[in-house]
């Protein structure tokens, strides 16, 4: 007999050590279900079976959790750069409450799509704005990004967001050995860290990165 979604989800968050609570459970449930409702008219992604959003998406999403709050503990906000519908945003929201995370994307249908979820899960902690990020003044101590842009681009366009001693924490999924030699010469690459998707097979990686020191 087939695994429910639910029991799938439950499952693959255990695998990776988080132990959430029914209703982190059922907000990410609702959080797919919207994304399909949305997706037929605005196309936020191409991955449409419920099966696969649970883990391209979600355990893909959800498998950061850990290493973020591991390498990154005194984290107070977080911008999700290139947001697209959310990930790894909303989920990071959902599973973080004690996170303020800001999703900003160039495309208006996507951070309106965001802006609704967090208002139908009531996720205070979660904003979207429709801005390029160059635009931003805010400071963060973590600026993610999920499949946004090369990782030089993406930290010469977030740099003015990143706060002292914060982190640029890149999810990538072979690890992209080229874009590492392009990065600037002032940034540092401090941690290749490996990733298993529960049920996923295909190779996954966190690249962290923080501006050298100067003394």
């Amino acid at each position: 007999m087939s695994l429910s979604l639910a029991q799938r989800l439950y499952q693959g968050s255990e695998v990776l050590g988080l132990h959430l609570s029914d209703a982190q459970c059922q907000h990410l449930l609702t959080y797919m279900d919207l994304l399909q409702k949305w997706n037929r008219v605005y196309n936020l992604t191409a991955v449409k079976d419920p099966e696969h959003m649970l883990t391209q998406h979600v355990l893909d999403c959800l498998a950061v959790v850990r290493p973020l709050k591991e390498k990154a503990p005194l984290a107070k906000n977080l911008l999700d750069v290139g947001a697209g519908g959310g990930l790894p945003s909303v989920i990071l929201a959902i599973v973080c409450p004690e996170l303020k995370v800001l999703a900003v994307d160039a495309v208006a249908k996507k951070t309106a799509f965001i802006q609704s979820t967090a208002h139908t899960l009531g996720l205070t902690n979660l904003q979207a704005q429709h801005t390029r990020v160059e635009s931003l003044s805010q400071t963060f101590d973590v600026v993610s990004s999920r499949a946004y842009a090369s990782l030089a681009d993406f930290v010469l366009s977030s740099r003015a967001c990143l706060a002292p001693g914060g982190w640029w924490m890149a999810m990538k999924g072979v690890v992209p050995t080229e874009e590492i030699s392009h990065l600037p010469p002032d940034i540092e690459l401090a941690e290749i860290q490996p990733l298993a998707v529960p049920d996923l097979d295909a190779q996954r990686c966190l690249i962290w990165m923080r501006p050298k020191q100067t003394f």
